[in-house]
């Protein structure tokens, strides 16, 4: 194939909702295109996306799909996006590294939960938006209804390019009120039948016309003058009006289609080839030094690897779009995030899994190639003189966690390097090693999402895993002030071991002043501070530790140890074995032998003592508390709210947003571990939910009674 320049190429994504469509519209696009000579189906597992086994077991996409037409000299990147949002990661990368988002919107249900996520990915990225009204066949499907809805959730930017004369199992023809022409298909689909608009189309045909000359011509002062002047624009200038409303997504065109029996895909096709924006008309993006980006070939090269793919006897294979610049094979160029050289292999046009070799891609190009040494997803390779990084995509934060382990424990150094090949082609997998619940947590966007990596490492990589309900890092953390005083001594022949350290615990809130006086059982103890330490815990919290030892108790040079037991409690919490926060700890008197005393002496003294008062210091277990935002139809909207009350969650606000309801929530984080599974029950699948962590809180006394009870039965079992 040829080379196509900066100003012939243009990137889209392909969004929308689970079932809206988008695997068969791609394949309607590459038959149109020549890519393909017959068209697939997800039901006989032969689409040229979802690809791979795990996708055709499931019959759902979970990777995006790169490929490419080539149509009227323009040569069209398209990335179909998994419409589930189990899979957001591959929608949110696609949409980084193209121009324009197409949204299917699924002819039977209109804009739902999917479609609404898809276009708040493009909000927040600024992308321009056509949406295409897919299976216009269906029994149900009523577009009026549909527009009218879009209307209310998008605002009056949702402009039809095309109307539909009849929808339902005999659709076959729509009116284009921006050619002014009715196009029709024969049973098979394909080439329309172009002809002239019947009389009794003419008056709603004009209406729609004359509506989508003004949204046009409200993006152009000029398009506007004649427009006021002489109430029409040309057919070109309509195109230009609506380009500009494009970048600027001040409209947002409505096309219709039956990608299933490829109607009106053709239309859509010259659309996007004439009209929609080209890569070097959009905003620059920015490397990490904050410099903008200029996708021209004079530039220095530099490319940007956005996916890793695993594909069987091939290995990885690496997606990349052309930053600035261009490549060709053999190119030799460096890893700016790695350090590493690399020289190009074969490049690749993407045809998802059918590639075309290329000689060169330029500046704004996407593609693909093999067989790369050392590069991963979100790595660039420059060439001479530039040393260009790239951190522009932002993933959401993870909905649902599992601890995993292998089967078979020998095998689990396997399957960890398994986990983070997958990683790399999916970056929403987030694998953490816990220290503190001593368990390999798998984060991920859904339970669906991690069925998925469960079913790969066992069919893919022939390894067994378990998934367990993971830990809470609870923390644990005092309420008042107490005393404790502890000995050690060990006598064994020769030298012996003895320590006595006297310390006071007392919560730690920023700010407080230093202390000078307590009093315990009437007794008076007077503080005099030669020594303060501040240690910020890298598990959130603080631990201040005050020397205010007088007369020579105890040497300054045992003070380290005294501080290390105290610290080695703190990583142990006494009621549960979870983290310690937010303590201070006064060291004010204690005893040592001339002799005997030495550092584990005293760091076991400290680690007794802190022990013994901490447990008179009013103990308490603090848990992670999580804010919560759902996004329901109103429908539902009660079920959802008594289910988080029966989760113990507080609710925090409600609002209306693009036509579904916004609650807003805090809940125990204990409380969101099926929480998906849960809410996808209630609503049908038509709800989604983002989370943050918010703050530590105390657990109520019950609850708090129980985790004490929970951990002494492990405890003893382990004993």
């Amino acid at each position: 194939m040829r080379v196509y320049q900066t100003n012939e190429i243009k990137n889209i994504a392909l969004l929308g909702s689970a079932g809206s469509g988008k695997t068969t519209l791609a394949e309607s696009m590459l038959f149109e295109a020549g890519i393909i000579k017959r068209r697939g189906s997800v039901e006989a597992k032969n689409t040229v996306s979802d690809y791979f086994p795990v996708e055709q077991e499931y019959g759902y996409s979970v990777f995006s799909t790169v490929f490419h037409v080539e149509w009227n000299n323009k040569k069209l990147n398209i990335i179909d996006c998994p419409g589930s949002d189990d899979f957001v990661g591959g929608a949110i990368t696609a949409l980084n590294v193209t121009d324009q988002a197409v949204i299917l919107v699924n002819g039977q249900y209109g804009p739902e939960v999917g479609t609404q996520n898809a276009f708040r990915y493009t909000e927040k990225l600024n992308k321009p938006v056509i949406f295409l009204v897919n299976q216009l066949d269906r029994e149900h499907c009523d577009f009026d209804a549909i527009m009218s809805n879009m209307k209310e959730i998008y605002g009056d930017k949702c402009v039809p390019v095309q109307y539909p004369i009849a929808t339902g199992p005999g659709f076959n023809a729509v009116i284009d009120v921006l050619l002014m022409k009715k196009y029709s298909w024969k049973p098979e689909g394909g080439a329309p039948i172009i002809e002239d608009i019947p009389a009794e189309e003419m008056d709603k045909a004009e209406e729609l016309h004359a509506a989508l000359i003004e949204a046009a011509a409200a993006n152009d002062d000029g398009l506007m003058e004649k427009f006021f002047e002489e109430e029409n624009l040309t057919e070109d200038e309509m195109r230009e009006g609506i380009r500009k409303g494009l970048i600027t997504r001040s409209i947002y065109p409505v096309f219709c289609v039956c990608a299933g029996k490829d109607m009106g895909v053709r239309r859509l096709m010259e659309f996007l080839g004439n009209v929609v924006p080209f890569v070097n008309e959009m905003p620059k993006i920015q490397n990490t030094q904050g410099q903008d980006i200029n996708p021209t070939v004079d530039g220095p090269t530099s490319l940007y690897f956005f996916k890793t793919g695993m594909e069987p006897h091939i290995g990885e294979v690496s997606y990349f779009k052309v930053m600035s610049g261009s490549v060709k094979s053999g190119d030799d160029l460096t890893n700016a995030d790695r350090g590493s050289k690399e020289r190009m292999g074969t490049l690749y046009a993407c045809a998802g899994a059918n590639r075309i070799p290329v000689d060169q891609l330029n500046a704004g190009d996407i593609g693909c190639t093999v067989k790369l040494k050392d590069v991963k997803t979100g790595n660039a390779l420059n060439g001479k003189d530039c040393d260009w990084h790239y951190d522009f995509i932002k993933y959401p934060n993870s909905k649902y966690s599992r601890a995993v382990k292998a089967v078979n424990e020998s095998e689990t150094e396997k399957m960890m390097a398994a986990l983070a090949k997958m990683r790399q082609e999916d970056p929403t997998w987030v694998v953490e090693q816990s220290k503190e619940l001593k368990q390999i947590i798998v984060h991920g966007q859904g339970e669906f999402h991690l069925r998925t990596l469960k079913w790969r490492m066992e069919n893919n990589e022939k390894i067994q895993i378990q998934y367990l309900e993971p830990k809470i890092p609870y923390r644990e953390t005092i309420t008042k002030a107490a005393r404790a005083d502890y000995r050690h001594k060990k006598q064994s022949g020769g030298a012996g071991q003895f320590g006595e350290v006297h310390l006071i615990l007392e919560p730690y809130t920023e700010g407080m002043p230093d202390p000078t006086l307590f009093k315990f059982g009437g007794q008076e103890f007077r503080m005099n501070i030669k020594g303060k330490e501040e240690i910020d815990l890298e598990w959130g919290g603080k631990l201040v530790f005050i020397n205010s030892v007088v007369g020579g108790a105890i040497d300054a040079r045992f003070m380290p140890a005294i501080l290390k037991g105290v610290m080695e409690r703190m990583e142990q919490g006494p009621l549960t074995g979870s983290y310690a926060r937010d303590v201070r700890v006064i060291v004010y008197d204690g005893k040592m032998h001339p002799v005997d005393s030495n550092e584990l002496s005293f760091m076991l003294a400290a680690r007794n003592a802190f022990s013994a008062a901490f447990k008179e210091a009013g103990p308490k277990i603090l848990e992670p508390i999580y804010d919560l935002e759902v996004l329901v139809p109103a429908d539902y909207m009660g079920d959802v709210m008594s289910d988080l009350q029966g989760r113990r969650a507080i609710i925090m606000g409600m609002d209306s947003e693009a036509g579904y309801q916004k609650l807003s929530a805090k809940i125990p984080l204990k409380e969101l571990s099926n929480y998906s599974i849960s809410l996808s029950s209630i609503t049908g699948g038509r709800a989604s939910f983002t989370t943050k962590f918010a703050s530590y809180e105390l657990v109520p006394n019950d609850i708090q009674q129980q985790l004490i009870k929970e951990h002494e039965a492990e405890a003893a079992e382990e004993d």
